[in-house]
Order: structure tokens, then sequence, then C-alpha cells
């Protein structure tokens, strides 16, 4: 009689246990999930069983909540705990100037040691890219998807790490400044106009002696001249002056002299 060599659906059969080389598999998908989880700045876990602050952030004041001692790197927060504008019945801090998306962006740096789209190491291209990103941020590549500008109030749309930028550098954040421009450097095809409402947005929440941020706007603008040249945003805003334009035309003198 012929017999069959597989278990019939409605019998119960022997077990079958998973291959060893499934197992790795998945062993090894779920270290690289853990890896992503872990903080990407800074070698200390963060205390949760600290108080929690109410963070009451922008005109709607939106609230967000955060451990005392997660705020502890930023010089700003520890200030603001300690200060004469701290209520410490009701544990507020008040940040009217603020914007939600921006501070929601610090807080997960904060807690994770980065912030959505969260930077990667493309190993195969040997590249950085951005979290959900198709392609790597290069010079031909796109962004993936993800919107790279945020709307903020009375200004129009200027880029989000440019935001998280000037944030990091009003709460003492010195190496979210470094991530934020680092992720800044992996964007493109950027449209003029939110490239020089970042460049004034930058100008305006950064000190005189900044020599980062300021600085990448203006090589950016050098680089691209020639689609400068041509844009009328680009002569309106000439128009209105300051000091980026200057700091625009010095630039430009020293990279002729170096040509």
């Amino acid at each position: 009689m012929f017999k069959r060599s597989f278990a019939s659906k409605d019998r119960a059969g022997k077990t079958t246990k998973p291959s060893k080389r499934s197992f790795l598999r998945e062993h090894t998908k779920q270290k690289l999930l853990e890896k992503l989880d872990k903080p990407l700045v800074g070698s200390t876990s963060p205390n949760l069983i600290s108080a929690i602050i109410t963070l009451v952030v922008g005109k709607d004041q939106r609230l967000f909540a955060a451990h005392e001692d997660v705020l502890s790197p930023s010089s700003f927060f520890q200030e603001r705990c300690r200060d004469q504008f701290f209520e410490a019945n009701a544990r507020r801090i008040y940040l009217p100037d603020e914007q939600p998306e921006v501070v929601s962006a610090v807080l997960e740096y904060l807690y994770k040691g980065d912030y959505y789209p969260r930077l990667l190491r493309d190993k195969r291209h040997n590249t950085w890219v951005l979290e959900d990103s198709t392609e790597p941020f290069d010079n031909n590549g796109g962004h993936g998807g993800i919107d790279p500008a945020i709307h903020v109030v009375g200004i129009g749309n200027v880029l989000r790490d440019t935001a998280v930028y000037c944030a990091a550098e009003k709460f003492g954040l010195e190496k979210l400044k470094g991530l934020a421009l680092r992720k800044q450097g992996l964007q493109s095809g950027i449209e003029i106009g939110t490239i020089l409402r970042s460049a004034r947005y930058a100008y305006e929440h950064t000190p005189e002696n900044d020599s980062r941020l300021r600085a990448h706007y203006l090589a950016l603008i050098i680089r691209s001249r020639k689609t400068f040249k041509r844009s009328g945003t680009m002569q309106m805003e000439m128009k209105i002056g300051g000091k980026m334009f200057f700091d625009l035309f010095v630039a430009m003198c020293n990279h002729m002299d170096d040509m």
C-alpha cells in the first residue's frame, strides 16, 4: 500500500522544528532592530524614574512630558528647572516661541540619541542615508518621500534640520547641532524659496560667531550660483538685504580669489 510521506492537515503529526538557518536569520534580524533602537549619541541611558516635567510649547500650548534627568544634558532646561520661572508645583516649562514639531524632535533625540528620520549607515554603498528613504542622499538623489520642511507661522516652510539646529543652539545641545547639520547636508532638490527662508531663519536664530550652519548656506548658494542667479526669489531677497547677503558677498569674493 502506498504510504503518504507528508502529514495530513487533519491529523496530529510530528512537530517540525524550525531550521537552524531560519532561527539564525530571525536572530540576526532581531539583533539589527535592537541595535537601531539604541541611542546613536551618548553612552548612558536616561533615568526614567526622575520627576516628570511638562513642556508647554508654542502659541497653541501643546503639551509634552519628559523626565527631568532626560532634560539634564541641556543647559537651558537645567537652568529652567532651577530658576524663578519654573513652577515647582506644576512642574511646567513654557516655550511659547518654539515649534511643537521641533521640540518633539529634540525630545526624541534626548531619549533615543537621534530623531526621525534617523541617520543610518548604508554599508553596501559606503554612505549615509535617512530612515525610510528609497535612495542614498546625495547630489543626485531625492529625499525618499520624507518632507524635509516644516511650516513656521509667520515665515513659511523652512528646513526641519535647520530649525532643529537652531533649537539645539538655544538649548545648549552641541551634539544635536552636529547631527542636524549632517542630516541637512544629505538633502537635495529643495526649492530656492525654502532654502532662502531657511537661511534667513538660521541667521535670525544663531549667534554672530556661528560658523557652521551659516557657512553651510553660504557654500550652498555659491555652489548653485547659476541657479540662484536666475531666480526671481533670490532677487527679491537681495533687495531686502541683511547681514546674510553681506556675508554671501564676502564668501563669493573669497571663492573667486581661491579660484
